[in-house]
C-alpha cells in the first residue's frame, strides 16, 4: 500500500474513532450506565453521521453489518471512558485491536482505479 492510501486510511479512521469517543462521552453525560443500553440501528445519528462522511453520495449500499459494528464499537469506547481507562496513555489500542478483528476484507471493485468514475457515469 503506498503511503498516501495509508495517511488516507489513517485519517478516515481516525474520524470514526474520534466520533466514538465523543457518541461515547455523550451517553455517559446523559446518564447511561450499562453498554447494554446504547443500541446502534441505520437511523441513529451516529450511523448517518458516518455513512454520510464516508459516503457522501449513497453510491454504495452500506455493509449489513455496519451497524452492529459502530453498535461494538461505541459500547468498548464506552465502557474504557466509563472505567477511567482514558486517563491512560495509549487507551484506545486495545480497543482498537478489539474492533480490527472485526473488520471486512475491502471488496476487489473498491480496489479498482476506476471505482469512483464507474459509479459516477
Amino acid at each position: 500500500m503506498d503511503t498516501s492510501r495509508r495517511v488516507r486510511g489513517a485519517w478516515h479512521n481516525e474520524f470514526f474513532y474520534n466520533q466514538m469517543d465523543k457518541y461515547a462521552r455523550n451517553y455517559l453525560a446523559e446518564g447511561v450506565k450499562n453498554k447494554e443500553d446504547i443500541i446502534v440501528t441505520p437511523e441513529s445519528e451516529i450511523y448517518k453521521n458516518l455513512n454520510q462522511h464516508y459516503n457522501r453520495n449513497n453510491h454504495i449500499q452500506p455493509p449489513e453489518r455496519l451497524a452492529s459494528v459502530i453498535q461494538e464499537t461505541l459500547r468498548e469506547f464506552f465502557s474504557a471512558i466509563q472505567n477511567g481507562r482514558d486517563a491512560e496513555p495509549s487507551w484506545k489500542k486495545t480497543i482498537y485491536k478489539i474492533i480490527n478483528r472485526m473488520d471486512d476484507p475491502i471488496p476487489e471493485y473498491f480496489k479498482d482505479p476506476n471505482f469512483l468514475e464507474r459509479l459516477e457515469g
